[in-house]
């Protein structure tokens, strides 16, 4: 099995939505019909991929999360070290997360996997601004930057460099 998924991401990557099941199946060097003994169609290939994807998200966020708490920096150094996280997540293949934000997400399962660790991400931010003196409503704050930011990687991916410069010119523009 995964051996077929990581056909499949190669494929998806380098494919997009237009790979198939006999192109994966091939990539993997097994027959399409050993493909669907364990994935039934395009489909589920995608939403595992996006599983994994999320988990090892999760795992890593959580630590980061866990250790800025434990030391809370001033709030931009910690809203750009979760950015920088995030890009780091999404630079082995951004095209193939790009086709996880059209595609994927488009399921109940994916859906849910993405917005549950989204609105973690919007909390951790709100709380970093919240402790910004004189911000009006953190929670709307967080949520705009965290949006923006998944915009950035899944709608407009680039080399991980880009991201960085991309993501610290936004926060250059909204600093007093």
């Amino acid at each position: 099995m995964e051996i077929i998924l990581t056909a499949a991401a190669q494929v998806f990557h380098r494919e997009g939505g237009a790979a198939t099941t006999n192109r994966i199946a091939e990539r993997a060097g097994v027959s399409v019909g050993s493909l669907y003994q364990y994935f039934p169609h395009k489909q589920a290939l995608l939403d595992t991929l996006v599983t994994r994807h999320v988990a090892q998200a999760r795992a890593t966020l959580d630590e980061v999360f866990a250790t800025l708490r434990a030391d809370p920096p001033d709030p931009v150094t910690a809203l750009l070290r979760i950015a920088d996280t995030a890009i780091e997540l999404h630079s082995d293949r951004p095209h193939l997360h790009a086709l996880f934000a059209r595609v994927a997400t488009r399921t109940p399962t994916g859906l849910a996997a993405v917005e549950e660790l989204r609105e973690d991400c919007v909390r951790e931010a709100a709380f970093h601004i919240g402790r910004e003196p004189g911000v009006a409503d953190p929670d709307e704050l967080a949520r705009t930057v965290v949006h923006a930011l998944d915009g950035l990687l899944h709608h407009a991916p680039a080399a991980p460099e880009r991201q960085r410069a991309r993501v610290r010119e936004l926060v250059r523009l909204v600093e007093p």
